[in-house]
């Protein structure tokens, strides 16, 4: 604005010099309506312009996330790009570990993540309520030009405290986009959902993560601590990637990680392959393998271990007109004394379109949510686990979610959801309301 207000200066100060130098009165009558006409032209081009910038300032919402480690300030996460980093995807504000001029290291980067939410049910025994969701803190920074660092802390409400927990820590070295290697505490790569949607329910159109891939669930070990390699594969239009992570895989209690040390002297791996074509921008297939050896805690009748072995496929297309995420999950667990082999399958598909126009501000969104569990899988159903039951599972989930601002979004659902033949079919209503920052 600054350089258009020098323009204008410039030009209405001309025509004056000029007619200081003209004695005719008609010429100077003819400068003053020459000057009026280019007055009025300038000032359009500045009305123009301002729209521009301001059009240009106001990033449309998007939930597809950032693929490099940077800290962007911009509020709406980004697409990530093929052969990006699976163990720091979809993350707003990490760090960029291009070589910048005088760069000093290092160079903190904080953002914040929140919800408020509220919800009602006909399931007897609950209470309809509000209830404080998660505060994550995502704290990042470059430690050289190829080296970078990225930390996710979580405050969660309990009924009388609440609970902190270090949900990520990753160090991660970017050799070339062929080959990054880091080391920490990861979001396991084993499906889309768990490396693209984080902790900061902000990130994700719905409110609730999917029944098979929820945090605190044991369907899928949604943690992983370890090492991990990832970059892309020379496919060119395909635009292959890989990750390969090797490390401890689920604690005592299967719902988390071995954090402090493995529960055995089995390390649990895990590899994945997807595709994002260039051709197709905003689809990606895929799909990963992930195996560990499960010795639960407090151990069960006879201390028998399991042989894990997960097997899943995504596909997704992450543009919001429309939007559309599905994934199946294979689950088998082998008892080591026995042999014998228990089968479990899970699945979700979810579509949802941005209006056009005007109501863009307006995604709403569908989810079908199925699951089909072995019930002699003692790992799923054994009460002694502090992790809920995994049961049989059909829901439907309807609902819209509202930008308020590119910051904040305002979210309400219904969920028609049916277990197991014995129990009762459950109707409730969610509302929430996430915001970064």
């Amino acid at each position: 604005m600054h350089r258009i207000g020098g323009f204008l200066l410039v030009l209405l100060l001309a025509p004056l010099g000029a007619s200081a130098q003209t004695p005719s009165s008609d010429n100077q009558e003819q400068e003053i309506r020459e000057m009026r006409a280019r007055i009025e032209k300038l000032e359009k081009l500045v009305e123009e312009l301002q729209k521009e910038r301001e059009a240009n300032s106001v990033a449309p919402h998007a939930r597809e996330a950032s693929d490099s480690v940077q800290a962007s300030a911009t509020p709406s996460p980004r697409q990530p790009e093929p052969g990006g980093s699976v163990a720091m995807d979809h993350s707003v504000d990490q760090i960029e570990t291009t070589n910048e001029p005088g760069r000093k290291f290092p160079a903190l980067h904080f953002r914040g993540f929140g919800d408020v939410d509220f919800s009602g049910t006909d399931e007897k025994g609950t209470k309809s309520g509000f209830n404080m969701g998660q505060f994550i803190l995502h704290i990042s920074s470059p430690l050289s030009e190829k080296v970078s660092v990225f930390g996710e802390v979580s405050f969660t409400a309990q009924p009388t405290v609440y609970n902190v927990d270090l949900e990520r820590l990753i160090i991660r070295y970017d050799y070339n986009d062929f080959f990054k290697l880091s080391f920490g505490r990861y979001h396991t790569p084993i499906n889309y959902w768990n490396t693209a949607f984080h902790h900061g329910l902000w990130l994700q159109t719905t409110i609730a993560r999917p029944e098979m891939i929820r945090f605190g669930g044991r369907f899928q070990p949604v943690h992983f601590l370890g090492m991990l390699a990832e970059g892309k594969i020379p496919s060119g239009p395909l635009g292959l990637a890989y990750s390969a992570g090797f490390g401890n895989g689920r604690a005592g209690n299967i719902a988390r990680a071995g954090d402090a040390s493995d529960i055995n002297n089995n390390r649990a791996w895990v590899a994945s392959v997807f595709s994002r074509p260039a051709a197709l921008n905003g689809l990606q297939l895929g799909g990963a393998v992930y195996g560990d050896l499960i010795s639960p805690s407090p151990a069960l009748t006879g201390a028998p271990q399991f042989r894990e072995l997960i097997t899943s496929a995504h596909l997704v297309w992450t543009k919001e007109t429309p939007e559309f995420l599905a994934e199946f999950a294979h689950v088998r667990h082998r008892n080591t004394l026995t042999q014998e082999e228990f089968n479990s399958d899970a699945a979700y598909v979810q579509v949802a379109y941005r209006l056009p126009g005007e109501a863009r501000k307006w995604k709403p969104y569908y989810r079908f949510e199925w699951s089909n569990i072995n019930p002699g899988d003692v790992l799923f159903t054994v009460t002694s686990q502090p992790a809920p039951l995994v049961n049989d599972l059909t829901g439907s989930t309807v609902g819209v979610r509202f930008d308020i601002t590119n910051l904040a979004a305002f979210k309400g659902e219904y969920r028609h959801t049916s277990r197991r033949v014995t129990d009762p079919i459950l109707n409730g209503l969610f509302f929430q309301t996430s915001f970064t920052f």
